[in-house]
C-alpha cells in the first residue's frame, strides 16, 4: 500500500514539475512581451510628445540707437528676424524644458549662420542657426518669441525659416526681403 502511495505521489511530483516548467516558460514569454510592449509604448510616447508650431510669424526688423525696433522688409535695413509662433496643446508632452532648433536658409538655400548640428529622427544630422529653449507646460499652448540675427548682412530674397523639435520638422516660415534704393534697385 506504501509503495502504491509513493509511485502515485511520484507521479504527482513529475507532473508538478513539468507543470512548473511549463508555467516558468510562459512566465519568460509573458516578461519578453511585457517589455517589448512597454519599449512600443514608451516610442509612442516619444513619437507623440513631439511638439507642433503653429502660427509661425517672421518679421525683419531695424534697430535703432536709442533701442526702439521698426519693422522693415529692406534687406538693406534690417538687423534681425524677430521669430514668433504659438506651440500647439500637446496632451502627451510633460512639462519641462524642451529645445527648438531653428534653420534659417538664405536665399540661395544656403544655412545661415549656423551655430552647430543636431540629429535627425532618422538618423542624419542638420545644422541649426539658432537653439531655443522653452518651459512647455503640459496640455497647454505655449507663445514663443525670439530674435535672431545673421552673421553677415540680409540679403534681398525669400529666406526659409524651419522648425525642429525631438528630430522632427515641426513648422516653417518664409520672409521676403526686398532690394532697397530708388525704385528698388
Amino acid at each position: 500500500k506504501l509503495k502504491g502511495e509513493n509511485q502515485e505521489l511520484t507521479t504527482t511530483n513529475q507532473q508538478l514539475n513539468t507543470d512548473k516548467s511549463q508555467l516558468t516558460t510562459e512566465k519568460s514569454e509573458l516578461q519578453t512581451n511585457l517589455a517589448k510592449t512597454e519599449a512600443a509604448k514608451a516610442t509612442v510616447e516619444d513619437l507623440a510628445s513631439t511638439l507642433h508650431a503653429s502660427s509661425i510669424n517672421v518679421s525683419a526688423v531695424k534697430v535703432k540707437s536709442n533701442g526702439s525696433q521698426k519693422e522693415t522688409s529692406s534687406a538693406k535695413r534690417a538687423d534681425i528676424f524677430v521669430i514668433s509662433c504659438i506651440l500647439d496643446e500637446n496632451r502627451i508632452a510633460p512639462s519641462g524644458n524642451k529645445t527648438l532648433y531653428v534653420c534659417v536658409f538664405n536665399p540661395d538655400s544656403s544655412p545661415s549662420a549656423t551655430e552647430g548640428n543636431f540629429t535627425l529622427r532618422e538618423g542624419s544630422s542638420k545644422a541649426y542657426s539658432n537653439k531655443v529653449e522653452v518651459n512647455y507646460e503640459q496640455g497647454k499652448s505655449l507663445p514663443v518669441n525670439f530674435s535672431w540675427k545673421p552673421g553677415n548682412k540680409f540679403q534681398s530674397g525669400d529666406y526659409k525659416i524651419e522648425i525642429y523639435n525631438n528630430g522632427f520638422k515641426i513648422g516653417e516660415g518664409k520672409k521676403s526681403l526686398k532690394k532697397h534704393g530708388f525704385l528698388g534697385l
